[in-house]
């Protein structure tokens, strides 16, 4: 074994560096470089025996023993330039080389070396180069076609061996020959099981790799039909990788990125580059849309030994993993997005629309103030001041309730906002709301319908919040229908709840615009093309007013043709709504009424 050991050694140090790495590389340098070393180091130590029992040798044994340095030197080339295929030719080409010179002046094709020529080949089988063998064969065939014919024609030197020489001679190179060939065969049987043997480790390995890995290794053709899959799948769509075989997985595959993964495999399969697709896999369990997940595949063409003979016949290897949580993160980032562009796009409007909110009751203060400072200047009569310091009255109070829907929009978004409930007749209130705007209803020519039923029990609630509510509904509806039009008001009790409509036959609501209605500072329509003032936070101060009291508003609207917002109040006090950020609604003793124009400026305070 120490024998054996150091051999080894010794012959690894005569390898080239680019075989030192590589087992089956290694294995086929030695079996290469062994016999070569040792056949030449063999016969120059039976060289000097060989001087002793026969004397000074003849031309021939000079020029067979010369020939020896040969094996030597193709052992130093290869270890020199690492060439495996370039040192097989060479040592095909000196082998039958050397067997040409003995064949040649030991009798022709009839010689006992010219056995030899059916070793050729099979050395040359041992470097597992087709190249190598075919040139090995054809320079066989050469070398024996060209003895037949030297023999042929008499160009061979005459012999004068004796028929008995020749016989042992002609035994010499079949025994001699059938042992070199035995020992081609133990080589080539060895580097068979080296490679057998690398190539079960190697599949253990990728085994290994391919069962423990998280991200799913599949073989496609270019098709989409599956050759392999990696078990790792199991994990992913919660099915055997058995079922995926063939187009198991193409089925899996969302309908509408169908197209996507088919044009990924073929033009990795075709254009020879690295495709990257996105597309959604469904997993065991009901074919519902929560049911897909994200997968990313990342997908090459296969590199094979044999080229496919057809394009059809092109194989993909694919890497794909799960990418749901950030396709989940992107899509919430594009939502986040979207909510702070569109609150951009609201307060930007808002600040467009406040600027004619708040300028226009302040010019008239200012101006009928002014007016008023040089009334002896301009004459005015006691009547004139008087609609002067009316129009001011009228501004000034304006511009007090803009001021009070912009602190209990700030207070209702910050959860600071509070109201007190106690029990009140929500008939009283909604008839006295809609007195304080028939007058105004009156002067648009529009028709203002108050429908409640005697009836109507008391409920709890903060009685001011409701006015508030119907106020700010009704005096929208007002703004928003055209003379002649008409506004409905109707309450009424569902089941414990009390429900207020506010119908009217205005110019409705686009579709789009729907959708945010109750939204902080937004207003339907173009801010610069709106017929109509306002801040854009009277329905949401509503919202948030009937969220307080635990319940729901919606609207219905076609543009041209009328809008109506439903309230629904519970008769009893419930708990705000979980999303919202307001105060929680709760009973607490009753207390004196305040008076309406008391309570505004104490907001505004």
């Amino acid at each position: 074994m120490i024998v054996l050991s150091t051999i080894r050694d010794c012959l690894d140090a005569l390898l080239h560096p680019s075989a030192r790495y590589d087992v089956l590389a290694r294995a086929r340098h030695r079996a290469f470089i062994a016999p070569r070393l040792l056949g030449s180091l063999t016969a120059f130590a039976a060289f000097p025996v060989y001087l002793a029992m026969h004397g000074a040798p003849t031309a021939l044994g000079v020029a067979a023993f010369a020939w020896l340095i040969v094996p030597i030197l193709l052992s130093w080339f290869l270890s020199r330039t690492g060439r495996y295929e370039g040192a097989c030719l060479l040592s095909s080409l000196a082998f039958a080389g050397l067997i040409m010179t003995l064949a040649s002046i030991t009798g022709g094709v009839g010689s006992f070396a010219a056995i030899w020529l059916v070793v050729v080949p099979m050395e040359a089988a041992i470097s597992a180069s087709r190249r190598v063998v075919a040139f090995a064969c054809a320079l066989a065939l050469v070398c024996v076609s060209l003895l037949i014919v030297l023999g042929h024609f008499q160009l061979l030197p005459a012999t004068d061996v004796d028929v008995d020489l020749r016989a042992v001679l002609t035994a010499f190179g079949v025994a001699s020959a059938t042992l070199y060939a035995a020992g081609l065969a133990f080589g080539a049987e060895l580097l068979a099981r080296t490679s057998a043997g690398l190539l079960y480790t190697e599949e253990e390995r990728y085994g290994l790799l391919a069962h423990n890995m998280s991200d799913v290794i599949s073989r496609h053709h270019r098709n989409g039909a599956v050759r392999f899959i990696s078990p790792a799948v199991e994990v992913l769509l919660g099915a055997p990788a058995s079922r995926l075989v063939g187009y198991g997985l193409f089925d899996r595959v969302h309908v509408a990125d169908r197209p996507a993964y088919l044009t990924a495999l073929s033009e990795a399969a075709r254009g020879g580059e690295a495709q990257s697709v996105e597309f959604r896999l469904r997993r065991d369990g009901q074919a519902s849309q929560t049911n897909f997940i994200w997968v990313e595949m990342r997908c090459r063409p296969l590199e094979q030994v044999m080229p496919a003979s057809r394009p059809s016949e092109a194989e993909v290897v694919a890497v794909m993993r799960d990418v749901t949580d950030r396709k989940n993160q992107e899509h919430a980032l594009d939502l986040a997005r979207t909510a702070a562009e569109q609150a951009d796009a609201s307060k930007t409007r808002f600040l467009a629309t406040m600027s004619h909110e708040l300028r226009t009751p302040l010019n008239a203060i200012i101006g009928f103030s002014e007016m008023i400072m040089q009334e002896d200047t301009l004459m005015l009569d006691a009547a004139r001041r008087r609609e002067y310091a009316h129009l001011i009255n009228d501004s000034g109070q304006h511009l007090l309730s803009v001021v009070n829907g912009i602190l209990d929009m700030s207070k209702m978004e910050s959860g600071n906002f509070e109201i007190m409930p106690e029990p009140f007749a929500p008939k009283a209130a909604l008839i006295n709301c809609c007195n304080l705007l028939a007058l105004k209803a009156r002067e648009s020519g529009i028709d203002l319908v108050t429908r409640a039923p005697d009836d109507l029990p008391a409920m709890i609630g903060d009685p001011r919040a409701f006015k508030q509510i119907v106020l700010n509904l009704v005096s929208n509806a007002v703004k928003f229908t055209e003379r002649g039009g008409t506004v409905t008001v109707s309450a009424g009790i569902e089941s414990t709840r009390l429900v207020v409509r506010i119908a009217d036959t205005g110019v409705g609501i686009a579709a789009d615009d729907l959708k945010r209605i109750g939204d902080p500072f937004f207003q339907a329509g173009t801010t610069y093309r709106r017929r109509h003032e306002g801040t854009g936070l009277g329905l949401s101060i509503v919202k948030s007013l009937v969220a307080l009291h635990g319940g729901e508003m919606t609207v219905q609207s076609k543009v041209d043709e009328g809008t109506t917002v439903t309230v629904a109040l519970p008769l009893t006090p419930q708990v705000a709504q979980p999303h919202s950020n307001v105060a929680t609604l709760a009973p607490s003793a009753a207390r004196p009424a305040i008076p309406e124009q008391a309570l505004q400026v104490k907001k505004s305070a």
